[in-house]
């Protein structure tokens, strides 16, 4: 019988605990943050493993939300109250999460409309080490969410937005449930530039850019019919900032491969998004671009409308007819430099030619059978005229493009 080999010898661990910082960033929130906060508060301490504090970033608020959040930090040993002289909730979350000394960061929404049970399964990962950041997810099969037909579509169209763009692989970046560990934080904060909304959106892309593990859970969550957001201006936005990242990794402007380094992640695959090959991925590239452009195309009409409808119409179509074709070339079929460059331009100025001859030939019967519509008459029928165009563009443009 062999004798036993002794234990190697250990050395004894110091235990640590971790720290928890839950920000709660808030703009006239008089009504229901005493509320909410307690209940947190109450929460956090009968069911949370970690230490914890909850802060309340005060976003300029013109009301009496900074002086409850005072009185709930004077009485509350775990609660912390930040007055910001401007207004934004990602400035509010940038400078508390880099104000922060915790282990990790999270934020929820004031409305708590995200189930409490959450928040150790969306921290939990980030504390032991395993994943960089954690997100709540409305869009997962085990969600349960109630809220609106509006919403819902919105938020699913915004989301494959984002995959179609940039690549994105996460799948929900609005939700107001998230966390990162916060030495990633710092290093991903200065880097992101939007100060209100599109906030989460920058982080999440900047985060799978510089390959960090982004977690997910599945959660259950309650719309707030007392929400203030407006969703048009929110929508114009978020667009703004996609655009602003897409230039920003075309021009190498955002410093991803620096990112990467610092964070010791050069070893995991990049997730840039390569060259669209199906057919649904170039679809909703080319309508991302679309969008782009005619938003632009309207613009300069209407700037041009008093020259006339057909001049503005001719100016307008031409402008945007070959920044398009050189936004798809790049961003929609994945083709850079100057080979084939001319050729694609000719098809993009044949595609030119049957846009413009579908938006004039419209004007031409709307002056002709109806001389007494409208402005917004008039618009209305060359939103339909471009649809059609549009359609026929990506047709024409993929068969010449795909022949490289």
């Amino acid at each position: 019988m062999s004798a036993l080999m002794p234990a190697p010898a250990t050395t004894p661990q110091a235990l640590h605990t971790a720290v928890v910082d839950v920000i709660i960033p808030v703009y006239n929130e008089e009504l229901d943050l005493s509320a909410s906060v307690l209940r947190l508060d109450r929460f956090l301490a009968e069911t949370f493993p970690y230490d914890y504090r909850v802060i309340i970033a005060d976003n300029a608020s013109t009301d009496s939300t900074f002086e409850i959040a005072r009185r709930l930090a004077d009485r509350h040993a775990h609660v912390r109250a930040v007055h910001l002289e401007a207004k934004g909730r990602g400035r509010a979350l940038r400078q508390v999460w880099l104000d922060s000394d915790a282990d990790v960061v999270a934020y929820m929404d004031v409305d708590l409309s995200t189930d409490l049970k959450a928040l150790l399964p969306l921290v939990a990962p980030l504390v032991s080490g395993h994943s960089d950041v954690a997100i709540g997810t409305r869009l997962s099969r085990g969600s349960r969410v109630v809220r609106g037909p509006k919403r819902e579509f919105i938020s699913r169209t915004y989301n494959l937005i984002l995959k179609a763009s940039l690549g994105a692989s996460f799948s929900d970046a609005q939700c107001g449930f998230k966390a990162i560990r916060r030495e990633v934080a710092d290093r991903l904060l200065p880097l992101v530039e939007d100060n209100n909304w599109f906030f989460d959106t920058e982080l999440l892309v900047l985060a799978e850019r510089a390959g960090l593990r982004i977690h997910e859970v599945p959660v259950d969550w309650v719309d707030d019919p007392g929400s203030t957001v407006n969703i048009v201006d929110t929508a114009v936005e978020d667009l703004k900032g996609v655009w602003r990242l897409l230039r920003g990794f075309a021009t190498g402007r955002i410093p991803v491969a620096r990112l990467r380094a610092e964070l010791s992640r050069d070893e995991v695959p990049s997730s840039v998004p390569g060259v669209p090959t199906g057919m649904l991925s170039q679809m909703l590239r080319f309508a991302a671009v679309g969008v782009a452009s005619t938003a632009a195309y309207f613009v300069l009409y209407l700037l041009l409308r008093p020259f006339g409808a057909q001049a503005a119409n001719l100016a307008a179509l031409l402008i945007t007819a070959v920044a398009n074709t050189a936004a798809n070339r790049r961003f929609t079929f994945g083709i850079s430099g100057t080979t084939g460059a001319l050729k694609h331009h000719l098809g993009g100025l044949a595609a030119f030619g049957l846009a413009l001859g579908l938006t004039s030939g419209s004007l031409w019967l709307l002056a002709t059978y109806a001389p007494t519509a409208g402005r917004w008459v008039e618009v209305t029928v060359l939103v339909v005229a471009n649809a059609a165009a549009t359609l026929l563009r990506f047709l024409s443009l993929r068969l010449l493009m795909n022949r490289r």
